[in-house]
């Protein structure tokens, strides 16, 4: 079969043994730095995939992904908004919400977000009726005056079901004692558990009914909560809303809200990805030394293949052959481990915990038990990528020494 001079002569080269076992010795070293570079960057970047996502859903567990609100204090004419979101077919549900920071006294006080939900509305645009610990988000009902709160309010608190909480607003009314707070007696009728302190410490949820009730909203609410098929349209989607609503409304979505969050993971992942490469920039580092000493090496075989006529820049791409053949190597091999290890991630981390005896992320610590991964192929390919084009900008300069071999110089003693 007919290959390239070049090609062939590279492959030969990679094949042959060597005078001197020291050159294949840094040549294995550079491929096994290359692979083990690849490897942590999966791995790593996997990781780190692996915890944005969990935290983002999390989050979005917990929140819309985008809210229409009314220009004013209050939107009034609610049932329309939720009635032309339902029609859009990118809109997966809709519900109304009274939002409000209060003050809730149990036995201690601490300031939290209380928020009114339609109980048989609240499942099309959160998870919350799936994290509950104790009761029901069903056991809110209008007038009743319940409450749902956070596992770790209700424990500051000293709060379980049926015990009663007071809730305090920034509205006040006018008695005969004077102006006094707003302030109503709640029962607790549920706890919830999202794995978020931003939630378990700090929301209560009541009744929409009750809400309106207690902040003297009448039939207004604060907006009303989307839920879409693709949060990443989330803005789009609710400014097309917003638009054929006619008047004047005030949008919001996820990414703003948590803008600031997912900016600095963002930044970490690729401050890590730059970090590890230079692992790979190590290893081909000592593909350089290693090709220059083959150069060295080779230099009669060199010379020998100019006399019969190899251009310099032939010459060139045997060394560019040799040198982009040991990268592909520790990249496919970086590939092939990188892509088992994070998918056996877990059992690693188990036989580690099993092996020195602790756990990695107690459950009494942190939210997010385990180690956590989700391996993307963009990234797979972009790790390749730059590896491939690290390994290349490697042998650019042993390949154009080995091009600018002088024939007589190199016979001279031969």
């Amino acid at each position: 079969m007919f290959k390239p001079l070049e090609l062939a002569i590279g492959l030969r080269y990679t094949r042959a043994k060597r005078r001197t076992h020291f050159i294949s010795f840094i040549s294995l070293a550079s491929m096994l730095g290359i692979a083990l570079g690849v490897v942590a960057l999966i791995t790593t970047i996997s990781v780190m995939n692996g915890f944005e996502k969990e935290l983002r859903a999390r989050i979005l567990g917990m929140v819309s992904h985008a809210t229409i609100a009314g220009a004013g204090e209050a939107l009034r004419d609610w049932p329309k908004a939720v009635a032309i979101a339902e029609r859009d077919p990118r809109v997966l549900g809709a519900a109304p919400y009274v939002e409000r920071e209060s003050l809730l006294s149990g036995y201690n006080n601490i300031g939290a977000l209380l928020r009114g939900v339609d109980p048989a509305l609240e499942p099309k645009v959160s998870e919350i009726g799936e994290v509950m610990q104790a009761g029901s988000l069903d056991d809110l009902k209008p007038g009743a005056f319940g409450i749902v709160l956070g596992i770790e309010l209700a424990q500051y608190l000293g709060a379980d079901v049926g015990d009663a909480v007071t809730v305090l607003v920034p509205e006040s009314r006018s008695t005969p004692m004077g102006i006094v707070p707003q302030m109503k007696r709640f029962t607790v009728v549920g706890v919830f558990k999202a794995g978020m302190q931003e939630y378990d410490l700090q929301l209560a949820v009541i009744h929409l009914a009750d809400a309106q009730k207690l902040l003297r909203m009448g039939e207004g609410v604060s907006g009303v909560r989307l839920k879409l098929d693709d949060m990443d349209t989330a803005w789009q989607v609710a400014r097309d809303l917003a638009d054929k609503m006619g008047e004047f409304y005030r949008v919001r979505d996820w990414s703003r809200d948590h803008a600031n969050f997912f900016r600095a993971i963002k930044m970490e992942k690729s401050v890590m990805f730059v970090i590890l490469s230079l692992i790979v920039a190590v290893a081909a580092f000592n593909l350089v030394s290693s090709l220059i000493m083959l150069v060295t090496d080779k230099q009669s075989d060199i010379a020998i293949l100019r006399t019969l006529g190899m251009t310099p820049r032939s010459v060139m791409g045997v060394f560019v052959v040799q040198g982009s053949i040991i990268g592909v190597v520790g990249i496919v091999l970086g590939l092939i481990g990188g892509v088992l290890l994070t998918t056996n991630l877990h059992l690693v981390v188990a036989g580690l915990e099993r092996l020195l005896g602790f756990e990695v992320m107690p459950s009494d610590i942190y939210y997010i038990t385990g180690v956590p991964t989700d391996m993307r192929g963009d990234d797979i390919l972009t790790i390749a990528i730059v590896a491939f084009v690290l390994c290349m900008v490697a042998t650019i300069y042993p390949a154009w020494r080995a091009s600018r071999t002088d024939p007589a110089t190199a016979l001279r003693y031969e």
